[in-house]
């Protein structure tokens, strides 16, 4: 660590899963996904402590496996779709059984993202004196060629028909969230309850690190991304 303040991470896999059933122990690579996870979390240099946030008998076993601490198992009504991510991250610090600056979101859905990226994201937090940051890709389509679809299947453009373009150049680049690494100072997290404000910073992440299993095709994406890194590509 390169200062004297603690970071918690928690690494967040529930059992639900409505797109991909099981999916936060479904294979990846000789493991289950949870496990890309934790392994990225404990070679992190700038992570005081992870642990893991589940309702799941089966996911709590295979972060264990993989050498994540699993201190409690999380409450029902913070493992339903409705729950909020910042009171599972709160209850999670609250029940470490300690106390920390910051505390770092590792979604068990992005398991190619690695400790370099989950590094430069708590160190980019720290050095700007940010409240707040987060990982982003950048877009792989410019918002300019988005539409709504009215009932009858006509298109009206997302932005409005002056910002239509013809040409990709003509576009800014555009990034969103990946959903791979989000960090916050606990405080402010408490206060805000969200990762996102004036001051929040980003760390850009490449294509093929940002991918977040939600559905069946992510899953084969990622499988046929990770035999491509074996193989030495995205260097």
């Amino acid at each position: 660590m390169t200062d004297h303040s603690s970071v918690l991470a928690v690494i967040a896999a529930r059992g639900g899963s409505k797109g991909l059933p099981r999916k936060n122990v479904l294979d990846l690579g000789g493991r289950p996904l949870v496990a890309w996870s934790v392994a990225a979390a404990r070679a992190a240099r700038e992570i005081s402590h992870v642990l893991l946030s589940s309702d799941d008998d089966e996911i709590i076993k295979a972060a264990l496996d993989a050498g994540c601490p699993a201190p409690f198992k999380r409450p029902a009504e913070l493992a339903s779709d409705t729950a909020s991510i910042y009171d599972v991250l709160l209850h999670a610090h609250d029940h470490s059984g300690s106390t920390y600056d910051y505390i770092v979101l590792l979604q068990a859905t992005s398991p190619l993202r690695n400790s370099q990226d989950i590094d430069s994201c708590i160190r980019l937090c720290r050095e700007a004196k940010a409240p707040a940051a987060l990982t982003m890709v950048k877009a792989t389509k410019p918002p300019q060629w988005m539409y709504r679809l009215d009932s009858q299947q006509r298109p009206t453009p997302l932005l409005g028909a002056a910002s239509v373009i013809d040409r990709r150049q003509e576009a800014t680049d555009c990034f969103v969230p990946n959903g791979a690494v989000y960090v916050a100072r606990t405080a402010w997290l408490r206060e805000n309850k969200s990762f996102m404000g004036l001051e929040t910073r980003v760390h850009v992440m490449p294509p093929e690190r940002s991918i977040d299993i939600d559905a069946y095709l992510d899953l084969v994406t990622a499988r046929a991304v990770l035999a491509e890194m074996e193989k030495g590509a995205f260097r």
